[in-house]
């Protein structure tokens, strides 16, 4: 099933992309050709392309900053700071994996080589700093700090991912733990942000971040299941390509963990030195589903998309009078829907 684009991600192509585009004119120009390519405002030869990411992350930081109370537009160092977070870590997840391809085109390691893609990654990551400090008058020390933490937790996530690719002993919680990290945590760094930035309260940081790391982590399971079964043509990925890669993601983990004659076979061909055939990539997501891991982790992003949305209603107002606060609310129960219902 396609989920529609909540109208909320218009906002973000009219005044946050136009503020990233600023941002980039503050690094060198090879290592902007890079870092833009990867945003997908222009090809590898600097023509524009047109493309991009749909920007749920700046989305998010836009609405917690509306949830505070505060005009939206002063949530934009917040939106800019986790979109470039967030390309930041997919510039460098795309060279440790060696992915050729990400939004049907090549990632920019393929196109650019390791060093410049690494290095526009470092650039982004330096400005997400750049920006968010700009306005004293802003709580920018609470708002570095909120980023920071979950900079580190991606990082541990990341690097939890790269060793499990040689253990074959992953237990079920690790890896959902790993997922936390490496995706839930930028989730709830992006649904909190604008919010610490214009200085909202605990208790609404601490709902925000609920809801944030729920839906995170409902989001990291539904692209797990895309990563096996998601259509090469939507997703702009191989076909079964986290299968080809030998990924320990949840479903995965889950199935290695279950017991029984189809979980000792796929143990078998994710043992198997050399790469996978067709017919083994294909017998082992047909392995994954008898062991019943497809449906138990479609049932728990289901579950975390419920909790994700109890969390939103336990808020409240969602800040002061001042927030429209059934726009802002329907607007991120829109954002939960279309994240865990997407098929790409």
């Amino acid at each position: 099933m396609t989920v529609m684009l909540p109208s909320v991600l218009a906002q973000v192509d009219e005044v946050v992309q136009p503020e990233i585009r600023a941002a980039l004119e503050r690094i060198d120009e090879r290592t902007r050709l890079v870092a833009g390519y990867q945003l997908g405002y222009w090809d590898a030869a600097g023509n524009p392309s047109g493309r991009g990411g749909k920007g749920l992350r700046p989305a998010l930081a836009l609405l917690s900053a509306q949830a505070a109370g505060q005009p939206l537009d002063r949530g934009l160092p917040a939106a800019v700071a986790v979109e470039l977070v967030h390309n930041f870590s997919l510039l460098h997840d795309d060279v440790i994996d060696g992915d050729l391809e990400r939004r049907h085109r090549p990632t920019a390691w393929a196109a650019f080589g390791v060093g410049p893609a690494i290095l526009a990654g470092d650039a982004m990551l330096s400005l997400a700093d750049e920006v968010l400090a700009d306005d004293p008058e802003r709580d920018v020390l609470r708002a570095l700090a909120t980023m920071h933490g979950a900079i580190r937790r991606l990082i541990a996530g990341q690097a939890a991912d790269v060793a499990f690719e040689s253990r074959p002993d992953v237990g079920l919680d690790e890896c959902l733990a790993m997922a936390r990290d490496k995706t839930a945590a930028l989730l709830s760094c992006a649904a909190t942000l604008g919010a610490v930035l214009c200085g909202a309260p605990p208790a609404l940081v601490d709902g925000l971040a609920r809801y944030g790391e729920r839906l995170g982590l409902a989001f990291q399971l539904v692209d797990d299941l895309l990563g096996i079964w998601g259509e090469p043509a939507v997703t702009g990925k191989p076909v079964l390509s986290d299968l080809r890669a030998r990924k320990k993601s949840v479903p995965v983990v889950r199935a290695l963990t279950s017991g029984g004659p189809a979980c000792g076979q796929l143990a078998e061909l994710y043992a198997r030195p050399g790469e996978l055939s067709a017919t083994d990539l294909s017998l082992a997501a047909t392995l994954i589903e008898e062991t019943g891991a497809r449906d138990w982790t479609e049932k728990q992003a289901d579950r975390l998309l419920t909790e994700a949305l109890a969390a939103l209603d336990q808020i409240g107002d969602l800040g002061t009078p001042a927030a429209d606060h059934a726009d802002v609310h329907a607007d991120l129960v829109a954002i939960a829907h279309f994240m865990t219902g997407r098929d790409h």
